[in-house]
């Protein structure tokens, strides 16, 4: 189509727009030459960020809502099995139908245990095109989950808008893109920047295909410290990537001058001691600057903490996908790749756990919970010395699911934004009066009634008894 012809779509579509739902055939009339309206429905499809249009079922377009999405979101259960066969189709197009098999099955299977082998042991990781195909069998249907549940905690506040710019950071071969995809309604209007350096960024174009016309995805093929954002963002993304990065501070600070004034900068680590740990000294660099929205709340003000800082949430697994049971289960997979042993379906190439750390970040002072701690009413973390041997009160963030080994009590890990040690809640005797710390979730807002404050010795930590005296409450 000429410029001109462009042109008087776009004046036709900006006078419509406010008046009943642009339809291409209407507008094709009005247009020098008469074009088909298919050929007027695609220039409206490439001008629709521009003019704020979303399309609709019956092929017209409307001006994107500006209220805020209400999933009725219910976890995860699995990897959409679309997403799975265009996965498939491209390991097909790079080993042949049988990929699992022979010789690149077995290059695939050494692959994986390299990644994770590096990963484990924190060195850098080369992405060439088949590495990173390697990586989406193993990483894509976790990380897919996981933003969906972090995304969650944002839209039970109406904070997320229907139209919205979103940046990814490290995107990566686009679980976290494709998850998010999932996460918004049809009617949603996505502008999807995605930030990627390797190879990788192959595979996240391919896996785009797959996604809604109102869903616009774009690639830079930069690294984090050499891309330069244009504009704001309402949702900046950094998915698994901090802990890969030079100076992650650095880079965090960088890009929240890119977040929009009601935005939320939103960080996923992989739950290992190390990484969370990372995230965790990340998100306390940047709290001169930021709010810490969710999970590891501030209860106190002026307060910060400065105890180690592992904490990770886990949900449900996911159904196993159908190209990670089938590399796992290869009959290629023999006794010569396994030191002599026949491993075929050992789960060794399955990854359906989803566990991870996070942290979302504001700087509009806006948090998952308001609530601003009593030292009337509560006792404070970083003052728990004084408290030893007695019974107290007090309000605390619950940051783990139960860490104890079975048939042990159960232990999960507490915080008030401003312990400078870990504080551990052990349930001695539940009651039905304390069976809220049991049933709580990960970043639920707890109040506990005289629960018996011990030190820990051996772990150099506190221990909250949560006994038949205990009242514990969720807020």
């Amino acid at each position: 189509m000429k410029p001109e012809q462009r042109e008087q779509v776009r004046s036709n579509a900006l006078y419509l727009r406010d008046v009943r739902p642009i339809d291409p055939e209407e507008i094709s009339e009005y247009i020098e030459g008469q074009p088909h309206p298919a050929v007027v429905r695609q220039v409206l499809r490439e001008q629709s960020l521009d003019l704020g249009l979303v399309e609709r079922d019956d092929g017209t377009f409307e001006p994107a809502s500006e209220e805020p999405i209400s999933p009725t979101f219910r976890g995860v259960e699995s990897f959409p099995e679309t997403y799975g066969r265009k996965l498939e189709d491209l390991l097909v197009g790079e080993f042949g139908v049988g990929w699992p098999d022979g010789e690149s099955g077995v290059k695939l299977r050494e692959t994986i245990r390299r990644l994770k082998e590096d990963y484990f042991a924190q060195n850098p990781v080369e992405y060439d095109y088949r590495v990173a195909l390697a990586y989406a069998i193993y990483h894509l249907p976790d990380y897919y989950a996981v933003v969906q549940y972090v995304l969650s905690e944002l839209a039970e506040r109406g904070l997320l808008s229907r139209k919205i710019r979103v940046l990814d950071v490290g995107a990566g071969v686009g679980g976290p893109a494709l998850g998010f995809h999932d996460f918004y309604p049809d009617d949603s209007l996505v502008e999807y920047h995605a930030v990627e350096p390797s190879d990788a960024v192959d595979v996240f174009a391919a896996m785009m295909e797959e996604t809604r016309e109102n869903f616009h995805a774009t690639t830079h093929r930069e690294t984090a410290e050499a891309f330069e954002p244009e504009g704001e963002y309402d949702i900046v993304l950094f998915a698994n990537v901090l802990s890969e990065v030079d100076d992650p501070e650095a880079v965090t600070e960088k890009y929240l001058d890119y977040l929009a004034d009601d935005g939320s900068m939103v960080a996923i680590a992989p739950a290992d001691k190390n990484a969370s740990i990372g995230l965790r000294e990340v998100e306390r660099n940047v709290s001169d600057r930021t709010t810490v929205y969710s999970p590891t709340l501030r209860l106190w003000p002026g307060e910060e903490p400065s105890d180690r800082g592992w904490s990770f949430d886990v949900k449900s697994e996911l159904d196993i996908p159908a190209f990670q049971r089938r590399l796992d289960e290869s009959e290629g997979r023999d006794e010569t790749e396994n030191g002599g042993e026949d491993a075929r379906g050992d789960g060794e190439f399955v990854n359906v756990d989803v566990q991870y750390s996070h942290v979302v970040l504001r700087t509009d002072g806006i948090r998952r919970f308001e609530f601003t701690a009593d030292k009337s009413r509560s006792a404070k973390m970083t003052e728990m010395e004084r408290h030893v041997t007695e019974r107290v009160n007090l309000i605390a963030v619950k940051l783990s699911h139960s860490l104890s080994e079975e048939g042990r009590n159960d232990l999960f890990k507490t915080g008030d934004g401003s312990e400078n040690v870990s504080h551990f809640a052990v349930l001695t005797k539940e009651t039905a009066l304390n069976r809220a710390l049991q049933e709580a979730e990960y970043g639920n807002l707890l109040s506990f009634e005289e629960v018996l404050v011990l030190w820990n010795e051996d772990e150099g930590a506190y221990n909250l008894v949560v006994d038949e005296q205990t009242v514990v409450d969720r807020l």
